[in-house]
Order: structure tokens, then C-alpha cells, then sequence
């Protein structure tokens, strides 16, 4: 194990003596990680004060001079404690290490940071790394499936990417790729992961967005954290599977700088048609061609000892074309993600830092589709220029952050052309959106008594399309109080407000994005949400921890588009289309984990409901959202073996989301007519799947790995249906309805093997 670095440095001098100096540093873990939330105790002749690492891992206390004792502790990690005596400022830079555990008298060590964290305030921290066991189609860890296997966030199911958490929208999720927004959010039909994992060094979850540094969402965060460690050498990582590969390089470039670089490839064309089919009995598709790429980039360079320079790119790029001859049908879809970022950290102080960003942003899809004389295309995109500043800084002992935020919103949410080509008849319609956004934000973190620490912070948006009536300004305060009556206990309550400018309307039950964004403008309204939540966190033994938590959240200005693909007539305007309701979600969660030892896993559950209130379905009367699934639970489980083998399982059950199913069907004029009780009145089957994984390690050192990874999605071949059509038939006397529902499969058993490789 590596040894604690401990230095000091002399910070300020003063002409006359002092009866206090400030103790300042930051703490990490063995593999250069900043550690944020970190207990740090003072105790000084008598004078007792705390303190907690902040985003940077950064500390600071005002303490009288004298013999000082420093107790850091984080969870999972060995406590330290320093000794000194304290004459002047003090600049301290503090390393832990992963707790021991011994067994039958061999001590067994492990520097290796918890795969799974629970940060202040009921946040999950993710290291992927660590969870490379994980069954996945493609063999590397597939973070939007792992977030809905926490708890508060619903599953999917299959032909979904999306995430719903604590009974929001798809759209009213935030995932940030250091710092920038992401709007498309999966490949074809939430199959393969969207992400490169091994580009991601940690993934930080908030389903509260309990920080006001981050908004314009209601519902969660997702921040992915790309790594921020100049490579000392070159390596090259990846994973080589059946459906695609992928190759992770870093690039040392001198002492000071170097990039990462990765690409992601699938060849999947003569693979893809099968699995759509396998749930149905006739093909009806003679030519499918699918195939989707996406690139990362992070250069890193040392500008100078206390700046540092990055520049964060991602791409992504989607192809879907089919062809029937059956229906003289072609079509092709197409979707594309770009984001670019450079951002510089500076430490201006031993207290304090600044970290600047620009970025830019697009999202772009597009429909093509032709049958007969006729030819349509829908294409819609959304662009985002913006700048983000940042301060943290110490006032006495409490840590503070505060900024600026800037972003100009370019949008068109739907082009639709129709084109007749057997006559003299074009049509098209367009909408363009332009809108400015600015927030400041502040946060702070004040100890109020010994076992109380609140999080305090408070955003003020101005948001503008151009109109007054389409201006807004909105105050979203944010609060986190955490008590720690033991050290192995804790307990927190939070409120937070959120406003949402820019909205995702839904078009396809299924994974296929003809989604598009919308921005507040022209009277479609800004949505707004109010979320209460308590929790607590448990640790059980050494190994073992749990979490307690529920919520409940009202939203209003629900965005509703029930027409599908398109709507288009001479009077059809877009903000007529869509409907304006209010929701309101609550439940309870619970997560038993076990972070250490040969088995590793968690245990969660999450028992909800989501309401949804609009004027214009179900007669104004209160129905389930689509996606109100009453109990979700999740088993996760790892098990090492020996240095060879390891295996993962992951065990879900979730009940069906709902539809809408007629009730009864009767004949006027001898033709059928379907009546229907009430929206959303149906509710599919329980969705229920086992994944499985194995893992052999022909090498496995901490700098090179080689390594087979079998996967079985599905197990056990269940059906779980996307959706679910109705086949109607009247009988021979032509008196009475047959109806007979008929589920949708997009695929049941899914194997795949893969090599994945680090030298």
C-alpha cells in the first residue's frame, strides 16, 4: 500500500503573532481521485469544529494554535488520523486507503474504490470500473441500465433507452458528459449501451438534482465524469464482441499533457433484422440495414501548477434504413449527437478555485419514408451554445460554490415536408425557436450543530424567447439537511423547486427517436416541480450497508403530444397539438448493498405511483402516467471466484406499464365501434428478466488485462412484450365482436460472447 503524503506549506506570514491559523488541503483516494464528502475533525485544546470536503475534495478550518488532532473519514476507506502541533497555516494533502478485511490470519488488502457510493443527501456515486462483471449485449457496463437498477428509477422495459425516475418524463432527466447536456439519449431501441464506459471514470446519480449548480430539469442528474489524469504512459484498452467493438487509446503527449481517445463500431446489419422479427411469425421486412458509431475525446494539459486545461468531445451517429417491397415501402431514420467542451480549473488560492466552460451541443433526427407516389420527412434539432462559471471558496470553515450560467437555446422541434409525387401537390411546415437562458446559483455547506449539516443553495433563471409573455423568472431554492446521530447512521431531508424551459414530446412507444425537443415559446408553457424526499443510511457491518428513503413530487405544465409521428394539416399549428396537464408521483425506496468480499451485490426495491391530470383525456379525471409501474425491484450480484473466474447476475421484476385497452365494442350500421372507460385503464404483463455474465481472465494486473465475457440477456426466454394489438373479427352471423389481444416481442434470448483487452 502506499504511504500517506503529508506536507506543509507556509501560506501567509504575518508581522505580529496570531492566536489562529487555517488548516486547508484536500483528500484523496490511492488512485488520485478528489474523495467529496469526506468527515474531517478538528480537535484543539478543547475546541472542537468539522468540516467536509467539497466537489474538489477540498477542506478548510479556522482553529486555535496548539497540539491539533485531524480525523478524516469516508466511507469505505481506512479513518486517518494526524497529530501536529499547529503554528502557522497549514496546507495539508491527505490519502486514504480502501479498508482491510482479515481472514483466517492472511491480511487481504484492496486499494480498489466502492463500485457503488452513497453521497450526502441519498446520491449514488458509480465507479465503472468496478462494475466490468455486469451482464450487458455488448460486454461493457451500459450505464442507463444500471441506473434502473437503483432504486427510484423505473425500467423500461425492452425497446426503451430511457430513463424514468421517481415518476417523471424521459425528457425531465438531465445527463451531463462533463458538464454538457446530452439530448439524444440512446441508441436503436435501448439495445446497446450508449455510452463508452471506457472512456467514463465515474458516474454521480442525483434523483433530486439537489444541486442548484445544475437545472433545467425536474427530475435527476447524471453526471459522467470523464478521467481528468494525464496518461504517465501509452496505453490501449477495448472490448472486440459479436455485434460491435470498441478501443479506448491514451496518449501521453509530454510530461504535462495528453489525451484519450476512443471509438465504438457495430456491424450488426445481417444481426439486427433477426432480433426485431423474433417475436413476430411472418418477416415482412426483406431489407433492414442498422448501424450506429460514436467517438470521445479528453485532452488534458497542464497549464501551469494550479491550472489545468481539458477539452471534452463526444459523437455519435445512428443509421436505420428498411425497405418492403410488400408495401412498395422505404424509409431511413437517422440521429446525431455532437458536444464539444473545453473547460480550465484554476486555483486561485489554497481556498479557493475557478473552473470556466464553453460548450456546444446538437442533437439532430430525421425521417425519410416513401410508399407509392407519396413521400414524407420529418426532421427536427436542437442546439445549445453556453458558458459555465464556477467558484468554490471557504468562508471561515464552510465551503461555498456560486456562479454563472449562459446558454443560447436554437431549435426546430418539427420540419415536416409532403411531397405527392404523382401530382403537382408540395406541402411543408416549419417551426424555429430561439430562446436565451441565464442562471446564477450559489450553494453552501454550513455545519449547524455537531451532528448537523445542512446543504443550502438557491438558483435564479431568466429564461426568454423573444416575447415578454414568453419570459420567465424563477426563484429554485434547493435544501439538504443531513444528521448523523452515529457514525454508522444518517439521516436527511430535502426540498428542492425545479423549472424546465426546453421539453422532450415522446412520439413512439418504442425506442425509435422521432422524439423531439420543444422549448417554452408562443404559449406553450414552462413545467415546474416541487420534491420532498426523506431518507437514511444505514451501515450494517463492515461490508454491508443499507438506505431508507421516500418522496413525493407535484409537477405542473405536463406536456402531452397524442398524435405520433406527425400531425399536419393548413391549420394544424404545433402549440394547438399539445396538451398542458399536472402529475404528482410518491413512494418508497430501499437499497441493501454489499460493497466488499468475494460476493459483491445489492438488493432494490422501490414501490411508487405517478398520477397524471389533463383537461383534454380521461374527461379531465386523474389516470396513471404510462409509466406508473407500482413495484420495481432489482438483485444485483458479483462473485469472484479466484483470479481467474468471476461471474454477475442481475435479476429484475417490474410490474406493466400501462395503455389504454377499449372496454366494450358494439355495431352501428353493422360496423364495429370500440368504447374505451377510461386512459391509461390497462396495464401490460409484469416485465421479468435475468441476465447472466462469466467472466475468464487470461491476465489481470493492474495495468494490463485480457479477458472472454460471456453474457446471456434473457435467460430464461421470457416474453416480455413491447406493446400489445388488438385483433378484431366479427363472427359468421356478423353479430357480436371477437377480440383477441396479440403481445409484441422484440426479442427474448440474447447471447453474446466478447474479448475485452488492456495493455
Amino acid at each position: 500500500m502506499k504511504s500517506i503524503i503529508l506536507f506543509c506549506l507556509f501560506c501567509f506570514s504575518n508581522l505580529f503573532s496570531q492566536s489562529k491559523a487555517t488548516i486547508c488541503g484536500n483528500v484523496k483516494s490511492v488512485e488520485n481521485l478528489n474523495l467529496i464528502g469526506a468527515s474531517i475533525g478538528f480537535n484543539v485544546k478543547d475546541q472542537k469544529k468539522y468540516s467536509q470536503s467539497d466537489t474538489l475534495g477540498i477542506f478548510s478550518a479556522d482553529l486555535k494554535l496548539g497540539l491539533v488532532r485531524v480525523t478524516i473519514n469516508y466511507l469505505g476507506y481506512l479513518e486517518k488520523e494526524l497529530n501536529f502541533d499547529l503554528k502557522k497555516d497549514t496546507l495539508l494533502s491527505i490519502v486514504l486507503e480502501k479498508d482491510i478485511s482479515f481472514l483466517n490470519e492472511v491480511l487481504v488488502s484492496n486499494t480498489k474504490k466502492n463500485s457503488i457510493t452513497t453521497l450526502s443527501g441519498g446520491k449514488l456515486s458509480f465507479t465503472l470500473k468496478e462494475l466490468s462483471s455486469l451482464p450487458t449485449v455488448l460486454g461493457t457496463t451500459d450505464i442507463i441500465k444500471l441506473l434502473q437498477l437503483t432504486p427510484g428509477v423505473q425500467n423500461s422495459g425492452d425497446a426503451n433507452g430511457y430513463l424514468y425516475v421517481r415518476g417523471g418524463d424521459p425528457g425531465h432527466n438531465s445527463i451531463l458528459y462533463n458538464g454538457t447536456p446530452i439530448y439524444g439519449m440512446s441508441h436503436l431501441l435501448g439495445v446497446f449501451p450508449f455510452y463508452n464506459t471506457d472512456h467514463i471514470q465515474e458516474v454521480e446519480f442525483d434523483k433530486s438534482s439537489s444541486n442548484a449548480k445544475y437545472g433545467g430539469r425536474l427530475s435527476s442528474t447524471t453526471l459522467l465524469i470523464p478521467t481528468k489524469k494525464i496518461p504517465p504512459q501509452a496505453t490501449m484498452q477495448g472490448n472486440v464482441g459479436l455485434l460491435a467493438s470498441q478501443l479506448t487509446l491514451g496518449i501521453p503527449i509530454t510530461e504535462k499533457s495528453g489525451l484519450f481517445i476512443s471509438g465504438r463500431k457495430t456491424y450488426i446489419d445481417e444481426v439486427i433484422a433477426p432480433i426485431l422479427n423474433s417475436g413476430s411469425k411472418n418477416n415482412d421486412v426483406q431489407d433492414m440495414k442498422y448501424g450506429f458509431l460514436d467517438s470521445n475525446l479528453t485532452f488534458i494539459t497542464e497549464i501551469s501548477k494550479n491550472s489545468l486545461l481539458t477539452v471534452d468531445a463526444f459523437l455519435s451517429s445512428d443509421k436505420l434504413k428498411i425497405k418492403d417491397s410488400n408495401l412498395t415501402l422505404q424509409s431511413s431514420l437517422k440521429w446525431d449527437n455532437f458536444a464539444v467542451s473545453p473547460t480550465l480549473i484554476s486555483k486561485l488560492s489554497p481556498k479557493t478555485s475557478m473552473s470556466n466552460a464553453i460548450y456546444f451541443t446538437q442533437y439532430t433526427n430525421e425521417l425519410n419514408m416513401k410508399q407509392s407516389t407519396i413521400q414524407m420527412g420529418v426532421s427536427s434539432y436542437v442546439q445549445d451554445f453556453g458558458f459555465t462559471n464556477s467558484v468554490c471558496f471557504f468562508v471561515k470553515e464552510i465551503p461555498f460554490e456560486s456562479g454563472l450560467q449562459y446558454v443560447f437555446h436554437n431549435l426546430q422541434p418539427q420540419k415536416i415536408r409532403i411531397e405527392n409525387l404523382g401530382a403537382d401537390s408540395n406541402r411543408e411546415q416549419n417551426n424555429l425557436i430561439k430562446a436565451n437562458e441565464i442562471a446564477v446559483f450559489a450553494t453552501a455547506k454550513p455545519k449547524l450543530f455537531d451532528n448537523l449539516m445542512a446543504e443550502l443553495g438557491l438558483r435564479v433563471s431568466y429564461y426568454s424567447s423573444g416575447l415578454k409573455s414568453n419570459s420567465f423568472l424563477h426563484l429554485q431554492p434547493r435544501i439538504v439537511l443531513n444528521y448523523y446521530p452515529h457514525k454508522n447512521f444518517s439521516v436527511y431531508a430535502s426540498y428542492n423547486r425545479q423549472n424546465q424551459y426546453l421539453n422532450l414530446i415522446t412520439t413512439s412507444s418504442v425506442g425509435i427517436p422521432t422524439d423531439f425537443w420543444i422549448a417554452s415559446s408562443d404559449g406553450i408553457p414552462s413545467q415546474s416541480s416541487n420534491e420532498f424526499s426523506i431518507g437514511s443510511n444505514q451501515t450494517i457491518s463492515r461490508n454491508i450497508t443499507s438506505s431508507f428513503g421516500g418522496f413525493y413530487r407535484s409537477m405542473k405544465n405536463l406536456l402531452e403530444y397524442p398524435y405520433g409521428v406527425t400531425q399536419f394539416n393548413e391549420i394544424s399549428v404545433l402549440k394547438k397539438d399539445l396538451l398542458s396537464g399536472n402529475g404528482k408521483a410518491y413512494g418508497l425506496e430501499m437499497m441493501l448493498r454489499k460493497n466488499n468480499g468475494k460476493f459483491k451485490g445489492w438488493l432494490s426495491y422501490t414501490l411508487s405511483w405517478s398520477n397524471r391530470n389533463f383537461d383534454e383525456l380521461n374527461n379531465g379525471n386523474t389516470y396513471f402516467a404510462k409509466y406508473d409501474r407500482r413495484h420495481n425491484l432489482s438483485l444485483v450480484g458479483m462473485y469472484d471466484l479466484n483470479s481467474k473466474w468471476n461471474f454477475g447476475v442481475t435479476q429484475i421484476f417490474s410490474s406493466g406499464n400501462r395503455f389504454t385497452m377499449p372496454t366494450s365494442w358494439y355495431f352501428i350500421n353493422n360496423n364495429p365501434v370500440k368504447e374505451y372507460s377510461g386512459y391509461n385503464n390497462a396495464q401490460m404483463p409484469n416485465y421479468i428478466r435475468t441476465d447472466i455474465s462469466v467472466n475468464y481472465f487470461f491476465i489481470k494486473t493492474a495495468k494490463k488485462e485480457s479477458a472472454l465475457n460471456f453474457s446471456v440477456y434473457n435467460t430464461f426466454n421470457i416474453e416480455n412484450p413491447i406493446y400489445v394489438v388488438l385483433n378484431v373479427t366479427v363472427n359468421e352471423n356478423k353479430d357480436s365482436v371477437i377480440v383477441k389481444p396479440e403481445n409484441k416481442v422484440l426479442y427474448k434470448i440474447l447471447p453474446s460472447i466478447s474479448w475485452r483487452f488492456k495493455f
